[in-house]
């Protein structure tokens, strides 16, 4: 396939077909759901992927009893955080395989069918396929088709003739030619995803032997065509859904709910979209700020940056610069050098609580200067002794802040179980389109704080600012 180019938005949905007409799939989903009992279970490679969710669950730890608990609730989703992103492939597949093995004996034990979910990055970045193989290893039947769906129509992804996108003020650039197909872990060359998944795989799926679903079946044919053509794929097939509308999406999920009645299986790679429509989730106006408990405290916010992602260093400007704000430095160089850590961390953790004390809100941040080692394994080993060091400053303020800002995903999974020391919580709904808040509950160490996991590739320049901003004045959050 030639390489796609850029092109504007407009010019491109232009020229597709409408929606599907029928506005009730969505509530058809939940009402089989509900019928049947089924869970859409999401194992997470980060916490971002509650960012299109709302009145659900969602587990640090896996156990089969946590497990069990959490789908005796009789709750349409489930999320896990697993935090495979930051781990080995190695790491990563085993800690997959366990969860889907402990997944498997709480969904026998409760009597309710699950459908699981890969969650992950929308712009491809994570363990691909080694973490869908290693659940497809571990689950009792081999699933028939692979899905692979990054659409996120939150964040401004989109998956048109193949081809995945994303927004960038009014046009739309295919990801291969955007910085995060750099990315020093995850790298990858193509924006045509049949071509993407030969390049992911090594050549063992060919792109000419991926079935892809087309916008042009989704908005004409719909649901009883999607059940037909996935009724007949096998063998873990590969399978690319388009999307450019949530409404294709819950196309799409008609269609497999069909499929799976008449005996086929599937497993899901998927952006946080895809789990919204896959468990029947309606549509939810954003969260207003006056109406978290962030009252009640005297003391300041805490802001904890740590996604390099070019957006994120645009975001991190404009907080540096609210005049409510205390900046706290946390020196990658230092930190990674043995002889100055502890001294860098015990600076940053003082400077944390003489903010927060003051009333002031803290933005604790890594140096903006990205460290980049020889191969991917010392750039994971080093990610990790970084974010250590910020979970370890955090750790060692003793004043509680109003509220927690995690920026990036890995930052926010660390914060949720290294620091805050998170085993479950509430997703209480969104802030700003594809920012999530959660409601830490008993056990935690600020039972009732808000977290909120504001993603690195999320927002615009000045959407976390003006969350703050807002959570300061405790009034209405404006959509952003």
């Amino acid at each position: 396939m030639s390489v796609p180019q850029p092109a504007p938005k407009n010019l491109l949905f232009d020229s597709l077909p409408p929606v599907w007409p029928d506005d009730t799939l969505r509530q058809q989903t939940a009402q089989h759901l509900a019928r049947t009992g089924r869970c859409i279970v999401a194992l997470d490679d980060d916490p971002t992927g509650t960012q299109t969710m709302h009145d659900i669950w969602v587990l640090t730890h896996w156990s089969v009893d946590a497990i069990r608990r959490a789908l005796e609730d009789r709750e349409p989703s489930l999320f896990i955080l697993t935090n495979a992103r930051s781990l080995p492939l190695t790491e990563a597949a085993a800690l997959n395989r366990e969860i889907a093995q402990n997944l498997t004996q709480a969904a026998a034990a409760t009597g309710r069918p699950v459908t699981l979910v890969s969650r992950s990055d929308s712009t491809l970045r994570g363990h691909f396929p080694g973490e869908i193989y290693a659940l497809a290893d571990a689950l009792d039947h081999p699933p028939d088709g692979i899905c692979v769906i990054p659409f996120f129509a939150e964040g401004g992804r989109f998956t048109i003739d193949n081809v995945h996108w994303i927004q960038e003020d009014d046009r739309l650039i295919p990801i291969a030619q955007t910085p995060y197909a750099q990315d020093p872990v995850f790298g990858y060359h193509s924006s045509y995803l049949p071509e993407w998944i030969e390049e992911k795989t090594v050549g063992r799926i060919r792109a000419g032997d991926v079935l892809t679903i087309s916008l042009d079946l989704l908005r004409r044919q719909g649901p009883h065509h999607v059940a037909r053509l996935l009724t007949g794929v096998g063998g873990g097939q590969m399978i690319v859904v388009n999307a450019a509308d949530y409404r294709d999406l819950d196309v799409f999920v008609s269609g497999m709910l069909k499929a799976e009645t008449a005996g086929k299986r599937f497993l899901f790679r998927t952006a946080a979209s895809f789990v919204k429509a896959a468990a029947g989730l309606p549509d939810r106006p954003l969260l207003r700020s006056d109406a978290l408990t962030v009252g009640r405290l005297s003391t300041g916010g805490l802001i904890v940056f740590g996604s390099y992602v070019p957006k994120s260093n645009l975001q991190f400007e404009q907080v540096c610069a609210l005049d409510s704000v205390v900046p706290v430095e946390l020196d990658v160089r230092r930190v990674l050098d043995d002889a100055h850590r502890e001294q860098a961390v015990a600076r940053a953790a003082q400077a944390i609580d003489a903010a927060l004390a003051a009333g002031q809100d803290a933005l604790l941040y890594t140096s903006r200067e990205q460290v980049t080692l020889d191969d991917e394994l010392a750039n994971l080993a080093a990610g990790k002794t970084i974010s250590a060091a910020l979970m370890e400053a955090v750790c060692r303020i003793a004043h509680q802040p109003r509220y927690v800002i995690g920026k990036g995903g890995i930052t926010s999974s660390d914060l949720i179980t290294k620091a805050l020391h998170i085993r479950a919580s509430r997703v209480l709904g969104q802030l700003a389109p594809g920012v999530p808040v959660w409601h830490t509950t008993q056990g935690s160490r600020w039972p009732g704080m808000p977290f909120i996991v504001f993603p690195g590739n999320v927002g615009q320049a000045d959407t976390v600012a003006r969350i703050v901003k807002s959570l300061r004045r405790q009034t209405p959050c404006c959509r952003i």
